[in-house]
């Protein structure tokens, strides 16, 4: 078996140019960057010459080349659906933008296919694959803020410049719930497990745009009683990070969702002993994330875990959305 995954990429999206792309290209020992496919021929020539790739003027020429292992799809997310689909029916294995779908039911739908045939999904919160997530698990486990009693996460940011911002527009499945609120549902699920159920949330529109632009939701394990509480938007002060409270004591980061590979974390834990700052090896996630994918399609181990993260990830952003109270 060939060892190098070659990888194509569906869309010239800007988290691909500036982030993803140069990533597969670093880890040369992984993938073989097989090509770019764009719905604009010149969009997909200046790519492939930009990054020495093979040029696609189709999303379908590129996921019909048997050559190519595996995808990577950061197009809008009322596009996940149809492209995930068409990816894991040309057997490619399938690294995709957050939100895998828009809906539970899409989500289901895409993990049966990729479960019968023996493929991998993955949905990209690289963060999870930051040094930091370990630093904070570790913490947890040493008993220094004693049981966890609650988890607060918060991820939003000031409202973008541009007006037709794909996260603005309802027909490609925008909204702050998909894209900033995932995060915090990510990251609960992380910390708490796969049992919480949401008990109360609250999604807010504004008269210029179709989407939710900020919202918050109440999220509770039924059996241990730890709750987590999230808050999220594109209208906000920026946040990025949590804050565990526990029996002894209190942890809070400073940036968890984006944290830049040359960024040191600092996590604040508090208790009656006094305060201390304990800082987090610096890591590129993007780098962590794609080695994680690739040890997925190379061993297929803990391949059905993955799966049940992201059907789990979608239930509870459908149940957000279903329980909402909408202002």
């Amino acid at each position: 078996m060939n060892k190098l995954v070659r990888i194509g990429v569906i869309s010239t999206a800007s988290i691909a140019e500036r982030l993803v792309i140069p990533a597969i290209n670093a880890m040369k020992s992984n993938f073989v960057l097989a090509g770019i496919a764009s719905r604009s021929n010149s969009k997909a020539e200046i790519f492939a010459d930009k990054f020495r790739t093979k040029g696609y003027n189709s999303y379908d020429d590129l996921l019909s080349e048997d050559e190519i292992e595996a995808v990577y799809i950061p197009l809008p997310n009322s596009l996940h659906l149809e492209y995930v689909e068409k990816a894991l029916n040309n057997n490619k294995n399938v690294l995709v933008e957050k939100s895998l779908g828009c809906s539970y039911e899409e989500v289901e739908f895409l993990t049966s296919i990729a479960r019968s045939r023996g493929l991998v999904i993955v949905e990209n919160f690289q963060f999870r694959f930051h040094p930091q997530i370990n630093v904070i698990k570790e913490i947890l486990l040493s008993g220094k803020i004693g049981e966890m009693r609650s988890l607060r996460a918060s991820f939003g940011f000031p409202p973008f410049s541009d007006i037709n911002n794909i996260r603005y527009n309802e027909l490609l499945g925008g909204g702050a719930l998909l894209d900033a609120g995932a995060y915090t549902t990510k990251i609960s699920q992380i910390l708490l497990g796969t049992n919480l159920k949401v008990k109360a949330s609250n999604l807010n529109f504004q008269t210029n745009y179709s989407v939710d632009i900020w919202g918050g939701a109440y999220l509770q394990d039924e059996k241990s009683g730890i709750f987590s509480e999230l808050a999220f938007g594109f209208d906000n002060f920026y946040q990025c990070g949590i804050e565990i409270w526990g029996s002894k004591g209190r942890l809070t980061t400073n940036r968890l969702f984006t944290a830049p590979s040359e960024f040191i974390p600092e996590i604040m834990v508090e208790t009656s002993s006094g305060n201390e700052i304990i800082k987090a090896p610096s890591g590129n996630h993007f780098e962590n994330m794609l080695l994680h994918f690739y040890n997925l399609i190379k061993t297929k181990d803990n391949l059905e875990i993955e799966h049940i993260q992201n059907l789990d990830q979608a239930r509870l952003l459908n149940e957000i959305k279903d329980n909402a109270y909408v202002k």
